[in-house]
């Protein structure tokens, strides 16, 4: 089982202290399991632990207690063995700084360098979208289109594994859907990939499972569908009779739409039958109505 798993975590144990609030814990006590060519995505509140997890897990962040296996390697323990390490692994940040001087093309030609077996330069400026801009400065770029180039740099090495944290914060509905086929495309190609989003619509067409950490521990995994039990909640059935919307919750809801099929002697007006969506589980499971 340990050679099918891309990152493994046990224990994982992260206290910050300060004099205004003293000890708190960031992340407190997490158990994981990410499956190589998996889409995983951690869902969560701000401030839950989930960008210290994934910090933790990249190796930008030490740990007080806890195993961690990314690649079968402890980031915390590489050592000599680091640049062999991060040469199989691809990060997509909140936040970069890069030199805004420079062109896309001269920027991703140049991250290219860095890795072993980097995928084609021109092909990554294109699968990000950017093959219009491709000669513009950094410094000219809309936010979308800095986060496309920020992901073009997390991609360009080939990954094994890729992070992405809040990747598609800034981009339209037409860009998000486009870096939705890229990562279902690198997936498909077996790149592992970890995500973190406040997007729950990304995290349901995107993740294989999800994990909701809210402080510091981990309430649930499960796949999207069957997150906190949602594909078993109670149906809400609801039609129009006489004018009036009418409303019923039901464990059986193709039984209940049969019986107003023969009462209305065909089509019900205005039918509708669902079922909690991931963001009404995930707000209770937060603690929000």
């Amino acid at each position: 089982m340990a050679n099918e798993l891309a990152i493994l975590v046990q224990g994982l144990r992260k206290t910050y202290s300060s004099k205004a609030s003293g000890k708190k814990a960031a992340v407190a006590g997490i158990d994981l399991e990410v499956a190589r060519g998996e889409i995983f995505a951690l869902l969560g509140p701000n401030g839950a632990g989930k960008t210290t997890t994934v910090e933790i897990l990249e190796g930008y962040r030490s740990r007080d207690e806890g195993t961690v296996k990314v690649l079968g390697q402890d980031p915390a323990k590489l050592g000599k063995n680091s640049w062999a390490w991060r040469n199989r692994i691809g990060f997509v940040l909140q936040s970069t700084n890069d030199s805004q001087d420079l062109s896309v093309h001269e920027t991703v030609h140049h991250f290219a360098n860095y890795y072993s077996n980097p995928r084609d330069p021109d092909s990554v400026i294109e699968e990000v979208g950017l093959s219009e801009k491709s000669n513009s400065r950094i410094q000219t770029l809309s936010g979308g289109q800095r986060r496309r180039l920020d992901v073009a740099l997390g991609i360009i090495g080939n990954p094994e594994i890729l992070f992405l944290d809040e990747p598609t914060t800034g981009f339209d509905p037409e860009a998000r859907r486009a870096f939705w086929d890229l990562i279902r495309k690198l997936r498909d190609e077996g790149t592992t990939i970890l995500l973190t989003t406040h997007y729950l619509d990304e995290a349901e067409a995107l993740a294989d499972r999800v994990a909701v950490i809210v402080e510091g521990k981990i309430v649930e995994v499960a796949t999207p569908i069957s997150l906190g039990g949602r594909n078993t909640a109670k149906a809400r059935i609801t039609w129009l009779e006489n004018g009036i919307r009418q409303e019923i919750a039901s464990d059986s809801p193709t039984a209940e739409v049969e019986k107003l099929s023969a009462r209305f002697g065909g089509e019900v007006p205005e039918l509708s039958v669902v079922r909690p969506s991931l963001e009404d589980i995930y707000l209770k499971m937060i603690g929000k109505s």
